[in-house]
């Protein structure tokens, strides 16, 4: 079932009652639609005055298949789960990836699952990028933008996961890990 919290940023947002989106979308035959299609139709629908109406529509569309149980929270279409945790940093993007490789830097494995491969790094002009492999198959990246003020967000995503309870056990080791940045 959707989160309560989803539906009230949405409406809030996009000035769309939700059920008003699951009335389009049903009318559009949306529940029988692949994420893309569905993620299209709402972007059809959406605001032209909002910020980021990319994003949005893809909240609108992960609410709705939720909504229909086509997907649990944190689960994807294809039925993997992913974690994601966040934490402003006080300084640019570069100097964020500096004290995140600082921070991991001999580390070879993270909650007891050891990494497969070399973390790696790439850059643009947006983002700093931060990235490994694991052993069980799943995969870390660490996102990097800037902020007003001279912060950056510093985005830790884990994807990949095998159900709901492996994600509340990566929030924990993720929350730990940022906390200390």
């Amino acid at each position: 079932m959707v989160k309560k919290h989803s539906t009230a940023a949405i409406e809030r947002t996009t000035r769309r009652a939700w059920a008003q989106w699951v009335q389009a979308l049903d009318g559009a035959g949306a529940d029988a639609l692949p994420h893309r299609e569905i993620v299209g139709i709402v972007y059809d629908h959406m605001p032209s005055d909002i910020e980021n109406p990319g994003w949005w529509a893809q909240s609108v569309a992960v609410a709705y298949e939720q909504h229909h149980g086509l997907r649990r929270p944190g689960e994807s279409r294809a039925g993997e789960f992913q974690a994601s945790v966040s934490k402003t940093y006080a300084g640019d993007m570069d100097a964020a990836l500096n004290a995140w490789v600082q921070l991991v830097e001999g580390h070879e494995s993270f909650g007891g699952v050891p990494f497969h491969g070399e973390p790696g790094t790439s850059r643009s002009e947006r983002w700093r990028y931060w990235r490994v492999a694991l052993a069980d198959g799943s995969r870390v990246a660490v996102t990097i933008s800037d902020k007003p003020g001279g912060k950056s967000s510093v985005g830790v995503g884990h994807t990949k996961l095998s159900s709901p309870e492996e994600v509340e056990r990566w929030k924990l080791v993720w929350r730990e890990l940022l906390g200390s940045l």
